[in-house]
């Protein structure tokens, strides 16, 4: 018996789709656009070349990412981001972050390895030049690597949400002491290196508690003044802006 399949339902092409959702991601968390600012479809569509289609895909993609807030209706907002929302990142960074390096020092692959160590030897060139969004990629790019490295779907797609938010505060708290941090996860990856589960989780854990309060403490300086998002989406109002 002979099955006729069902016909593909009509989507938008996944280039556009893709380099819309990329393209305003990689703007959010580089701080181009700030915590509170509208986003106005129409512009934004236009700065980009796609239409709108693509364009409110990849904001629905954002939202469950935490990095946008959409109101039915009338628009978006670039997420705010409170110094409680640092607080609960960190709460869930020192649980299941620390998890992710004890298993990769377990399962890491020499490919892994070789990653991690590429991205130890981007910070420092970054470091080197001066270059703070440069050196922000990379230090969330060495943890990322840590999460592909542990083998463990379930605690990948538990943390494939949080990954944004992470890279975000890289960015956001790139006035912290980032060598200090660089030379924390070279001593993490050679813990890993050694197959050193229990080293790998205890610095992993020191990492990311040394991290708190410098966070915290930075949060002052750029947080997100209390946004209704339904009272800036409802005129052309671009929300606050901070630098």
């Amino acid at each position: 018996m002979t099955t006729t399949p069902l016909p593909s339902l009509p989507d938008t092409p996944p280039s556009r789709r893709e380099s819309a959702y990329e393209a305003l991601k990689a703007r959010i968390i580089g701080l181009d656009l700030h915590p509170g600012q509208r986003l106005v479809e129409r512009d934004i569509a236009t700065e980009l070349g796609v239409s709108r289609v693509p364009l409110r895909e990849a904001l629905h993609r954002l939202e469950n990412e935490g990095l946008v807030v959409l109101v039915p209706r009338q628009g978006a907002i670039v997420a705010p981001f409170t110094r409680d929302d640092v607080e609960h990142l960190f709460e869930v960074r020192e649980s299941v972050e620390v998890l992710a390096f004890r298993l990769a020092a377990l399962r890491r692959s020499p490919a892994d390895l070789a990653a991690m160590a590429a991205a130890v030897d981007a910070t420092r060139i970054a470091l080197d030049a001066r270059d703070d969004a440069a050196t922000a990629a990379a230090n969330a790019g060495f943890h990322a690597v840590v999460v592909q490295a542990c083998g463990n779907p379930l605690l990948q797609s538990m943390l494939a949400p949080l990954d944004a938010r992470v890279r975000w505060l890289f960015h956001l708290t790139k006035r912290r002491d980032t060598r200090e941090q660089c030379e924390e996860h070279a001593a993490m990856l050679a813990a890993i290196e050694r197959c050193d589960a229990g080293l790998a989780a205890d610095l992993a854990l020191q990492h990311v508690t040394s991290g708190r309060e410098p966070s915290l403490a930075l949060a002052a300086t750029w947080a997100s003044a209390p946004v209704d998002p339904f009272e800036v989406t409802r005129t052309r109002n671009r929300g606050p802006r901070r630098h």
